[in-house]
């Protein structure tokens, strides 16, 4: 019987299929839950690579690629909060870029300051980038699929909103989801948004000692959107995700990865346990309860559990380097792999139920036979 570590490694041969089924599982869950969010984290890069600790957004607003007009008179409102330091426009609208050779490509057009105190500057756009950003209609663009557009010196020519323009740089490590990001001066942007009306702007960014308590304040005292820039990141991404089928179709995954994972493992667990039924008969003719019989049972599904979780997670951490050097975003965070690991531990237990089912059969006088 499965008491120990020890115990199991000398029955591996009877429970390494257990344990491969388990770590399967729990590998499928965290890999593809992994993937989403990494999927999803394209569409937040705006936020999570700025500085500004608050966004102000029109109330209806959920997502930083959804924005709506604002009216820019709305920082007198916000520089008179406690705390609040600095606030400045953004812009923020979808353009199509018309390339040379005549594709075209519809993308996310990114207008804020450039200075070294920005609030909106990516921090991917290097002072060289924020130099050349500063001559007018210059654009930089992301790693996504521009073909060679900003890859030479002088910069290479293109159309936006009927105007040329010049993409002068590619930022490494950012690209965009379903649209490339570009990235301008607040004077070049507000040229090539198109609808905008020379008194709105996209987001009102802010700097300030208490971001939570700021935000709540504004959403009771005025009628605009306020989140930090957590709270704005999460947003984004759970508006997408429930927008979208990706999130259903990662949920159908994951609950067949786990019944395939609870039968086999409660398949092994049961024969596993028939194998010791005569040793089991004589526990019983010796007294001892079957309470204990049941706490060897859930030890050994423990065990095979917390084996398949370890061998899950050095695979998913060796599937998470190659995904990065192929350039594919997993994010595996400390409450996904906990999640992971607390839902594996679960399938692990519950696969004992057969196991079980068998135990409460077993009697003394089996040794008779």
């Amino acid at each position: 019987m499965i008491h120990s570590p020890a115990a199991l490694w000398h029955e591996r041969q009877r429970f390494f299929p257990a344990v491969l089924a388990v770590a399967f599982s729990a590998l499928l869950i965290v890999l593809q839950s992994g993937l989403l969010l990494g999927f999803f984290s394209l569409k937040s890069v705006p936020i999570d690579q700025a500085d500004a600790d608050l966004w102000i957004a029109h109330p209806a607003v959920r997502s930083v690629d959804l924005a709506r007009p604002i009216p820019d008179h709305w920082r007198e409102r916000i520089l008179g909060q406690p705390g609040v330091t600095r606030a400045e426009p953004y812009l923020l609208a979808f353009v199509v870029l018309h390339r040379p050779d005549g594709e075209s490509e519809s993308c996310l057009l990114i207008g804020c300051r450039l200075d070294e105190e920005s609030l909106g500057a990516i921090r991917a756009l290097t002072p060289e980038l924020r130099r050349r950003l500063s001559e007018p209609m210059t654009l930089v663009g992301d790693d996504s699929d521009l073909g060679q557009l900003g890859r030479s010196e002088a910069g290479d020519r293109a159309e936006v909103s009927g105007r040329t323009v010049r993409i002068v740089g590619r930022v490494a490590g950012i690209k965009g989801l379903g649209a490339a990001y570009l990235f301008a001066s607040l004077q070049t942007a507000r040229l090539l948004c198109q609808g905008l009306q020379p008194d709105d702007v996209s987001f009102l960014l802010a700097q300030c000692d208490k971001p939570a308590e700021t935000a709540r304040r504004l959403r009771e005292q005025y009628e605009m959107a306020a989140f930090t820039r957590q709270e704005f990141s999460r947003s984004t991404r759970l508006y997408w995700l429930t927008k979208t089928q990706a999130g259903t179709a990662t949920g159908w995954t994951a609950v067949l990865s786990l019944l395939v994972g609870t039968v086999i493992t409660s398949q092994i667990l049961y024969a596993a346990t028939a194998s010791y039924r005569r040793e089991y008969a004589v526990l019983r003719a010796l007294g001892i309860p079957r309470r204990r019989m049941v706490a060897a049972v859930l030890g050994q599904a423990w065990w095979v559990g917390f084996a398949g979780i370890l061998l899950a997670f050095a695979g998913a951490w060796g599937m998470v380097r190659l995904a990065g050097a192929l350039g594919i975003v997993v994010l595996l965070t400390p409450g996904l792999l906990a999640a992971g690991a607390a839902v594996t531990m679960a399938m692990a237990l519950l696969s004992s139920l057969a196991a079980l089912r068998s135990l409460w059969r077993i009697e003394p006088a089996e040794l008779l036979r």
